[in-house]
């Protein structure tokens, strides 16, 4: 019997990848766990409270799968991927998301997300962990922040030009600690996520007034942070830049270890209207009709 040759795909060979809208929060979990600490913020999603409001795809292909989550807090919409390049591709072109967030992702996913967004801050990120056994605390005179020290909470982060718009509220839903100078805030750390139920919070936020660094302030308000976040997580995790030798070192000296690198950065979406992504993601759906799902060729 002659031998039946079968054509190997070749670069230019196209796949239908098959995007699925999630809402098991148990099967999400699976998906992000094996890659944890780098989903340290997507596990985070998963509590009660945030979970409502988020929105979870998962791609699927010859080459892979894909995890995109974009979602919603008081500090503005985020995107969060995980998983293969070309399925990310797939599900971005239909579910790019909202014209503004701020984007977490791998160093493999940085050329696919540049055909959909604007990078503004491209640098190359680490992703540092601290528990509550490597937790090498300082004292310091660092205090929680609560909902009446909004104003002096903007007028510290506006210190070198940037716009603020901190409401009580985000105070209310994170955690945030800072040192005063007679009436004035000098130095701050906060959160950019927190979830007891999952036990997993972010470190952000840090800022020290420009005339007051290099006076170990930002070392004190981080550990004051880290040290109530772990009073009911078990991971509390941040993400500093590559480069930036003065913060590791001091994120070191609390006992912060870096995990991996990756992307974090504002994302600002090339087509300011989306009307494209509508009409991809009306063609993927006819296509998709008789599966429930959306047909994506790439």
């Amino acid at each position: 019997m002659t031998a039946v040759s079968r054509e190997r795909p070749t670069a230019t060979t196209r796949s239908d990848y098959r995007i699925t809208k999630l809402s098991d929060a148990a099967a999400i979990r699976r998906l992000l766990e094996p890659h944890h600490p780098y989903t340290a913020y997507a596990l985070a999603q998963l509590d009660p409270r945030m979970f409502p409001r988020n929105k979870w795809y998962l791609s699927t292909g010859p080459n892979g799968q894909a995890l995109l989550v974009h979602s919603k807090s008081p500090l503005g919409s985020a995107l969060f991927a995980l998983g293969d390049a070309t399925a990310l591709d797939a599900v971005l072109s239909v579910h790019p998301g909202p014209r503004f967030a701020f984007g977490s992702l791998t160093l493999e996913h940085r050329a696919i997300v540049r055909k959909y967004f604007l990078m503004t801050r491209p640098q190359v990120m680490l992703r540092m962990t601290v528990h509550s056994g490597t937790f090498q605390p300082v004292e310091a005179t660092a205090q929680r922040l609560a909902t009446s020290d909004i104003a002096a909470v903007n007028r510290l982060y506006s210190m070198e030009g940037g716009p603020t718009a901190y409401r009580a509220e985000h105070l209310d839903a994170a955690v945030y600690c800072g040192i005063y100078e007679g009436r004035e805030l000098i130095s701050i750390a906060g959160t950019h996520v927190v979830s007891g139920a999952e036990r997993i919070a972010i470190v952000g936020n840090v800022f020290t007034h420009p005339r007051r660094r290099g006076q170990g302030l930002a070392k004190a308000t981080t550990s004051a942070v880290t040290r109530r976040l772990l009073e009911d997580c078990d991971l509390v995790a941040l993400t500093v830049e590559e480069e930036n030798e003065q913060a590791i070192a001091v994120y070191s000296g609390l006992g912060y270890e870096t995990q991996c690198k990756l992307h974090e950065t504002p994302l600002v979406r090339k087509a300011p209207i989306g009307a494209v992504s509508f009409v991809r993601r009306a063609l993927a759906g006819w296509r998709g009709r008789h599966e429930g799902k959306e047909v994506v060729t790439r």
